[in-house]
């Protein structure tokens, strides 16, 4: 799995161009899943982005997580975070992995970050077309992928 994580001041997705849903302060995340993904991925990543400390504490150092801050998060799924672009000009999505298999895993991601923040999760609707309209903070932005937790 892979995730791009933004610490924003506000995010706005409009999925479809009709439903909008929103957060303010607290994380936007963009998350990939390809084939090799599973439930031990899932369950590492939320635990990560939910402690990642990112915000800043009272002395202005980034120390605090999206728990401590008591934030918002938005999850989007995102399969292009899987492109490969070795050959050619045109990117490959062959290791994201299809609908039948991501899509479970993208809601059972979004319920672990759910119980690891103890918030409601906002989310965009998988598959979809959809438009983000963000404020990113600091700016601050963080990639994570799973085959690299050691």
């Amino acid at each position: 799995m892979r995730a791009v994580i933004q610490r924003v001041q506000h995010s706005t997705i409009t999925i479809n161009d009709s439903c909008t849903r929103s957060i303010g302060k607290g994380c936007l995340v963009l998350l990939g899943i390809e084939d090799a993904d599973n439930a031990d991925d899932a369950r590492w990543l939320a635990g990560k982005i939910a402690r990642l400390r990112i915000f800043a504490d009272e002395n202005d150092k980034m120390n605090q997580s999206i728990i401590d801050i008591e934030g918002d998060i938005m999850v989007v799924s995102q399969f292009t975070l899987h492109a490969s672009t070795k050959k050619g000009n045109r990117p490959s999505w062959i290791k994201a992995a299809n609908p039948q298999i991501a899509e479970p895993i993208y809601h059972d991601f979004v319920k672990l970050l759910e119980t690891e923040t103890g918030k409601k999760v906002i989310t965009g609707v998988f598959g979809a077309y959809m438009k983000i309209d963000l404020l990113n903070d600091g700016p601050v932005t963080i990639f994570i992928d799973t085959k690299n937790k050691e």
